[in-house]
């Protein structure tokens, strides 16, 4: 029975691991993404294009979707050289 158990522990941790890696708090991701702002010289096409890219992110964020959420604030840094 002991061993039954430990492998249904075992099966069940080795589910929430990868799951747990993979989530990023938007949060911090948001919180690197100003800090890149503040350094940076954008043109004022860029610079938009930024603002237009957090705000949506900021949504998604607020909305406890991290994942898209995370995938704007990218596209921000991309435009940011990060």
């Amino acid at each position: 029975m002991k061993s039954v158990l430990a492998a249904i522990t075992l099966a069940l941790a080795a589910f929430a691991i990868p799951a747990a890696a993979e989530d990023v708090p938007c949060e911090n991701m948001l919180e690197d993404l100003r800090a890149v702002i503040n350094s940076a010289t954008l043109s004022d096409a860029d610079a938009a294009k930024v603002k237009e890219l957090e705000d949506k992110g900021i949504e998604r964020c607020n909305a406890d979707d991290d994942a898209r959420a995370d995938e704007f604030f990218t596209q921000a840094m991309k435009i940011l050289g990060k």
